[in-house]
């Protein structure tokens, strides 16, 4: 099968913050591929909401196998199992891109986790629950940065 490269954000601002995103890697190495590099973490003040939890952001670079779509429904699954409870009506944590071009706010808040899909290969999706590469990641430094530390150091086959 076909490898393929794929970036994932990290996010955790409730409980034990470090272990929550040492644990998310360990279930993405299980379920999704294997974790190749990860940048440091960093700590950051909440994006789009007021909290009085501060973030720890990371960035992985995973190889993996599977599609966007099963990699969206994996780290979905991570997500609830490690306790993240969507809210009821619109979806957290990013805007919603319609088809007519006009952009709804979605609600953020707390979570335990937040695993988004930053790049996959060169690709780009643009389907309603899924943007590749991720349309707001250069927005946010807690993306851009641990991004950045990874991104282009070479891998070795």
């Amino acid at each position: 099968m076909t490898k393929h490269l794929v970036y994932l954000g990290l996010g955790t601002n409730l409980g034990d913050r470090a272990s929550n995103i040492l644990r998310a890697i360990q279930l993405i190495g299980e379920r999704v591929g294997i974790v190749v590099r990860q940048s440091s973490l960093i700590e950051t003040e909440p994006w789009g909401f007021e909290s009085p939890n501060k973030f720890l952001n990371a960035v992985i670079l995973c190889e993996t196998e599977r599609t966007p779509r099963e990699v969206l429904r994996l780290t979905q699954k991570i997500e609830r199992d490690m306790g993240r409870k969507k809210p009821i009506g619109r979806q957290s944590p990013s805007a919603t891109h319609r088809t007519d071009g006009t952009v709804t706010k979605r609600r953020y808040k707390d979570r335990p986790i937040d695993i988004d899909i930053l790049l996959y290969d060169d690709i780009t999706v643009d389907d309603p629950d899924l943007k590749i590469p991720h349309p707001l990641m250069h927005e946010r430094d807690f993306v851009m940065v641990p991004l950045n530390e990874i991104r282009h150091i070479e891998i070795s086959k």
